[in-house]
């Protein structure tokens, strides 16, 4: 790396932080301002105008959703290979940090941080909720399949695999290499544009790097918004399954202001002492869970389907992949298309803390991990979860034997037919809203350090504003959203999660080039 660079860097931080300091925070970055404007005003319509808004989210989800679907789908099919291919290139022998960097973490704290901050609550909500919507073909059926049949059912478990297995990770490890490279190995700030030097150079510190990092900021807010709102809607369905509170908006606006709070306490407590510690604890829930519904569920079908379904998932890899000539096109674009769009917006916030918890591995180490521990682990999750909810589809146990009615109810429709299920639905409750914790505070702490040019320790009021602000997203998505709240979700992250795509092609590139240089 050029050195004047980074002294560049530094003397303008220095200026800017003696003549703009507002409460504490690092403002005088124009990242910060004009990401702060732009989700305030968002805010702001959304509560004055929500029914003008709601209109315009769904025709803005539904432009990009036909429009560039040949786009997302080539652009994440190449990041996989990109992924795949640097895996067994001589450069995936650099280390992390240099040749004597050493991890900061245990592997298994490590594992813990990267997933729960990674997939959380999208497991819990459509571990259950996916398989029988595709089952059922209540939206149509993956590749046309005939709805209600064995091989729906074969094909419900492939495609939920597909959406949440080597492509979407792909997506993260991309970005989280690419900025622990530049991070570790070159001393650049930690934020989106230092993975652009090889490409502009010094222009990242200006405009052209500002801009990087504004759609980075709108991209992990309103994917995270997404999320949250996701996590809200089950919670919320769950305490009706619970206790009988009513499951509307109201009580899903309540549940993300009380989790933003705890929220913002855990963003204060910084890494260590508050995601660590969450990350650890939602793991261990989520172990206990998931062996429990092994234990009680259809435990043998369960057992052949780790293989049955990994084997479906490889051979059906190819046709769910591509995009020319789908007699599904609509299934695909309603799912397929907006998965990874949604993963794109994730990727700034996970791959950023990928890169801040990776040091010490080598690349290597780094993309094997990212992408098969978590594919071999979400196998194992959604075939226990969404085998036992087939099984009892297919067998005319409990409500699931009449369709998937509400997607934020499927997965305690299922425990329900399995023993302690107020037990069960409890501590089900309890995953979502620690996951909901664990999202928000590490995607405050990231999006923390965007902001602020790339500092690691700016201002504990800067970290609660952002905590806040996804709170408000998601509250003012839902509210504008209705009883259509669910598209409203999935149109935030859809419109921001294309336009960063065209960032991450050209950041392979960038790392590329950067790894080549050394």
């Amino acid at each position: 790396m050029n050195e004047s660079s980074y002294e560049h860097y530094e003397t303008e931080h220095e200026i800017g932080q003696d003549n703009i300091d507002v409460l504490g925070m690092d403002v005088h970055n124009p990242v910060f301002i004009t990401s702060a404007l732009l989700i305030i005003l968002f805010v702001t319509t959304t509560i004055l105008f929500p029914g003008g808004v709601n209109e315009a989210l769904s025709d803005v989800k539904s432009w990009f959703l036909t429009t560039f679907d040949w786009f997302l789908m080539i652009s994440v099919n190449a990041i996989l290979l990109f992924c795949l291919v640097l895996c067994v290139l001589p450069l995936a022998r650099i280390r992390l940090g240099g040749p004597d960097a050493t991890p900061d973490f245990s592997r298994a704290s490590w594992f813990s941080m990267l997933f729960a901050a990674g997939m959380g609550i999208g497991l819990m909500f459509w571990g259950v909720a996916e398989p029988m919507v595709y089952y059922n073909g209540e939206s149509g059926t993956p590749l046309g399949a005939e709805p209600l049949t064995p091989h729906a059912a074969d094909l419900a478990m492939s495609a939920t695999m597909f959406h949440w297995g080597l492509h979407g990770w792909a997506i993260y490890a991309t970005v989280g290499l690419s900025l622990a490279f530049f991070y570790h190995n070159k001393g650049m700030p930690l934020t989106i544009r230092s993975a652009f030097y090889p490409l502009i150079g010094d222009r990242i510190w200006g405009w052209s790097g500002h801009l990087i990092d504004i759609v980075a900021v709108l991209a992990t807010i309103f994917g995270l918004a997404t999320t949250l709102g996701l996590g809200a809607a089950q919670a919320s369905g769950g305490l009706y399954f619970l206790f009988g509170i009513p499951d509307e908006i109201n009580t899903r606006i309540a549940i993300v202001v009380g989790v933003s709070f705890i929220a913002v306490i855990s963003v204060v407590r910084g890494l260590d002492g508050g995601v660590k510690v969450l990350s650890n604890v939602n793991m261990v829930v989520a172990g206990l869970l998931l062996l429990f519904v092994f234990i009680a569920g259809p435990t043998l079908i369960i057992t052949k389907g780790f293989g049955t379904t990994a084997v479906n998932y490889l051979s059906d890899l190819l046709p769910l992949s591509n995009w020319i000539g789908r007699n599904d096109e609509t299934w695909m674009q309603d799912w397929t298309i907006f998965y990874w769009a949604w993963w794109v917006s994730w990727s700034p916030f996970v791959g950023m803390f990928i890169a801040r918890i990776s040091r010490g591995r080598t690349i290597r180490e780094l993309i094997i991990a990212v992408l098969l521990v978590p594919a071999v682990v979400t196998l194992v999750w959604m075939s226990t979860f969404g085998l036992s909810a087939l099984d009892q589809a297919q067998n005319g146990i409990g409500a699931l034997a009449q369709g998937a009615s509400s997607v934020n109810l499927a997965t305690f429709q299922m425990l329900e037919n399995l023993p302690f299920a107020q037990i069960t639905t409890g501590l089900g409750i309890l995953l979502v809203l620690v996951f909901f914790v664990t999202s928000s505070d590490s995607g405050s702490l990231v999006i923390d350090s965007i902001t602020a040019g790339g500092k690691i320790d700016a201002p504990v009021t800067q970290r609660a504003f952002w905590a806040v602000m996804q709170g408000l997203i998601a509250g003012a998505l839902l509210f504008g959203g209705g009883k259509e709240a669910l598209s409203a979700l999935q149109a935030g992250a859809v419109a921001t999660g294309v336009p960063f795509t065209i960032v991450l092609l050209f950041m392979c590139m960038s790392l590329y080039r950067g790894l080549k240089g050394g």
